[in-house]
């Protein structure tokens, strides 16, 4: 099956509505959940999302920063990193029990190249995770250089690591080319980013949180990832479509356009909100 949502419900314009999950859920089929990047949720929380949701519906939820190595300061758990691991393992235990997590996502950052010493965080990671599925997306090209493409996308097979590809801007050695592969035949992930070069590169001149994302795919391009996407889905059980080309709006309208390319038309969906006119 293949599956396309949005990066957080918080974001779009969906129904009338602004960040209700529940009718997010009326949209579309899978979200990706980023709050858990920013800080390990309380299982409390977890509980309640998955109450919003239909049976069917399905989560990716992002790795906290401080497991991938996003964690500027301090780490605040005096156990160290086997205690974050575990913390945050005990706070999602909640959405693998009924059957509505796709992956956790680990989503590492620009400076985490391709090292004898990151290939060991990597394992440990993919360790302590157990039998959580999870997927694994580099920020960094010396990962998939003509040297390494191989050799990393082999590691990921033997660590049953799923592939989050990427389609975003190529703004040197902090971003990562397209590369189509399936590394895990249950399950793909494909994230959009959108192409702006110059949203992509830091600037301490503008807002770059707010302008990073800032793309709208045309129907070209959305035709061209259909064919991939096809591709993909021949090799893997389930391919899990994330639009994060959130900063300007695009992501709820290039993600419907995607689905009416592909022909989805998901069943178990959340009932919609009536409009005023409609």
């Amino acid at each position: 099956m293949i599956y396309i949502g949005l990066s957080g419900w918080g974001d779009h314009e969906l129904g009338g509505n602004r960040g209700k999950l529940q009718e997010y859920g009326a949209h579309f089929p899978i979200v990706e959940l980023d709050s858990s990047f920013y800080a390990i949720q309380p299982e409390r929380n977890y509980i309640k999302w998955l109450q919003e949701t239909p049976d069917d519906f399905g989560f990716i939820i992002k790795a906290y920063q401080g497991m991938t190595g996003h964690l500027r300061g301090e780490n605040p758990f005096a156990g160290g990193m086997e205690q974050m691991f575990d913390v945050f393992l005990q706070s999602i235990r909640p959405v693998q029990a009924v059957g509505k997590l796709k992956a956790v996502l680990f989503q590492y950052p620009p400076w985490f190249d391709c090292s004898k010493a990151n290939v060991e965080v990597l394992r440990y990671a993919r360790a302590k995770m157990g039998d959580v599925p999870v997927a694994l997306e580099f920020r960094h090209q010396s990962w998939f250089t003509e040297e390494m493409r191989d050799k990393t996308l082999s590691f990921m097979e033997r660590e049953e690591w799923m592939h989050s590809i990427c389609d975003e801007p190529q703004a040197g050695i902090g971003s990562v080319p397209t590369v189509l592969q399936v590394t895990h035949p249950d399950l793909t992930m494909v994230r959009f980013h959108g192409r702006n070069v110059s949203g992509w590169v830091q600037n301490s001149e503008t807002n770059w949180r707010e302008v990073r994302y800032l793309y709208h795919y045309n129907q070209q391009e959305l035709l061209e990832w259909k064919e991939r996407v096809l591709e993909l889905h021949k090799q893997s059980r389930e391919v899990c479509v994330i639009f994060n080309n959130n900063s300007g709006g695009h992501a709820a309208g290039n993600a419907k356009e995607l689905i009416a390319m592909l022909g989805l038309d998901y069943e178990g969906l959340a009932p919609r909100q009536m409009d005023l006119f409609e």
